[in-house]
C-alpha cells in the first residue's frame, strides 16, 4: 500500500493533482479542501495516500494531513453503498471538523449539502460512524469540547470542535450556504496558531 506521496506539483485542476516524481507524473485524485491548500505550481507537495486496484485502473486518492485520509478510508470501508467518488465528494463538501460533529450530533441536514450525497446515504453514514468518529464520551452537551489537530507539511492547526461549528451555524443564520460558512471558517481558523472562540472565528470570516 502507497501510505504517501511527495513530489512537484505540475498540475492542478478542480479534484485532480498532477506530480512528478524522478521523471514520472502521478495523477492524485484530491477533494476541494486539499486543492485549497496545495502549493503553487513548480513547489514540492506531499500527500498522504489511498490507492485502488481494480482489474481495469489503478487510482490513487490523496490528501494533505493523515488524519482526513484515515476518515476517507473509514467512510469506504465502513459505510455500504459508498464508494471513493461520493467519499471524496463529501470532504470536498465539508471540513473534517464540521463532518465529525454533523456525524456525531446525527446532523443529517448538514451532511446531505455534500454533493452527490442524499438524505438516505447521509442517514446510513450516521448509523454506521456516529460512535466512531469522536470518543463515545463527548457529546453534543458536552462543556469540554476536544480539539482536533490538522497537521500538514507546513503547518498545525488546533480546532475547538464546538465553536468551529458554532461558528459554522452562525454564518447559515446570516445566509450563507453550508459549504461556503464552512469554507469561510476552515480558512478563519488557520490564522489562529492555537485554539479561537466563536466570536473570534466569526469575526475573521466576516472580514474576508
Amino acid at each position: 500500500m502507497i501510505a504517501f506521496i511527495q513530489g512537484k506539483l505540475i498540475e492542478c485542476q478542480v479534484t485532480l493533482a498532477v506530480l512528478e516524481i524522478n521523471g514520472f507524473g502521478y495523477e492524485v485524485h484530491v477533494p476541494l479542501t486539499t486543492v485549497e491548500r496545495l502549493p503553487s505550481l513548480g513547489e514540492k507537495v506531499k500527500l498522504f495516500t489511498h490507492a485502488t486496484y481494480r482489474e481495469d485502473s489503478q487510482t490513487l486518492y490523496g490528501f494533505t494531513d493523515r488524519e482526513s485520509r484515515d476518515f476517507f478510508r473509514m467512510i469506504v470501508d465502513k459505510v455500504s453503498g459508498i464508494g471513493p467518488k461520493i467519499a471524496l465528494n463529501l470532504l470536498g463538501s465539508l471540513s473534517l471538523p464540521t463532518l465529525k460533529v454533523s456525524i456525531a450530533n446525527g446532523d443529517v441536514a448538514m451532511l446531505s449539502k455534500a454533493q452527490g450525497l442524499g438524505k438516505k446515504t447521509a442517514e446510513r453514514i450516521v448509523v454506521e460512524l456516529k460512535d466512531k468518529v469522536l470518543p463515545k464520551e463527548i457529546t453534543q452537551q458536552s462543556s469540554e469540547a476536544p480539539i482536533i489537530s490538522e497537521t500538514t507539511e507546513n503547518s498545525k492547526i488546533g480546532i475547538n470542535l464546538t465553536n468551529f461549528q458554532d461558528a459554522v451555524s452562525a454564518l447559515l443564520t446570516l445566509g450563507y450556504k453550508a459549504t461556503d460558512a464552512d469554507k469561510a471558517i476552515r480558512l478563519a481558523s488557520e490564522g489562529f496558531d492555537g485554539d479561537a472562540s466563536t466570536e473570534e472565528l466569526i469575526r475573521v470570516a466576516l472580514s474576508k
